[in-house]
């Protein structure tokens, strides 16, 4: 079997600095959470972030709707590869982070295409179902305890033909060692049990970033 290239800190600046220019905005957000700490794992990767922009131009996808928003590197991101008229409506109960990521907005001057609800997602989700409200492309990345109920509500919400992305579903790649019994790990992989198990759409792992799950309404 071939095996995939592991990409460090070096290969993904490699990557960046090999594609097309990341927004000064983009390279703001970076640098500040670098100086976060170890939160700053909370980021997803630039080469996801290039990848999901890519996704956003090939399907046309115009309304977005993220989960989990942190500081808003995924958002901005997903923003600036709609076209005219997008929007990317972000859920997050941090008021802490939501707010540094209502900074980075104004300061790309994205305000128009981004909507960023502060309140539990659940909740969030459920008032969308019951609004009749419909998403081109879904990306979950909030806490992994209610990762189901998370898509499960993502796909109540998804176009037909849409796509619902979820991250960290490899987890550093423990998710393969069974003498690792920690909780989360579990978590993760009961939920890629129940993508798998899932008849109504087409799917996939890519090992980008932290492993992310690809999801086509069918």
């Amino acid at each position: 079997m071939t095996k995939n290239i592991y990409i460090d800190e070096n290969l993904e600046n490699y990557i960046s600095k090999n594609s097309y220019d990341l927004h000064p905005i983009q390279k703001e957000i970076i640098e500040h959470n670098n100086s976060l700490g170890d939160i700053k794992r909370m980021q997803i990767s630039v080469t996801q972030a290039y990848f999901m922009q890519l996704l956003i131009k090939i399907n046309n996808a115009k309304k977005i709707l993220e989960v989990g928003t942190f500081t808003g590197y995924s958002a901005l991101s997903m923003a600036l590869a709609t076209k005219e008229g997008g929007l990317v409506t972000c859920l997050d109960n941090n008021e802490k982070t939501s707010e540094k990521a209502k900074y980075f907005f104004n300061k790309a001057k994205m305000n128009s295409k981004i909507n960023l609800i502060i309140a539990p997602a659940l909740e969030t989700l459920n008032n969308l179902v019951n609004e009749k409200k419909l998403f081109d492309l879904i990306f979950i990345d909030a806490d992994k305890e209610n990762y189901i109920k998370y898509y499960e509500l993502a796909f109540r919400l998804i176009t037909n033909k849409g796509l619902i992305l979820i991250d960290n579903v490899l987890w550093k790649g423990d998710v393969i060692d069974d003498n690792k019994k920690d909780g989360m790990i579990k978590i993760i992989k009961e939920f890629n049990s129940h993508i798998k198990n899932d008849q109504r759409i087409e799917k996939i792992i890519l090992p980008i970033g932290d492993g992310v799950t690809v999801c086509r309404k069918i």
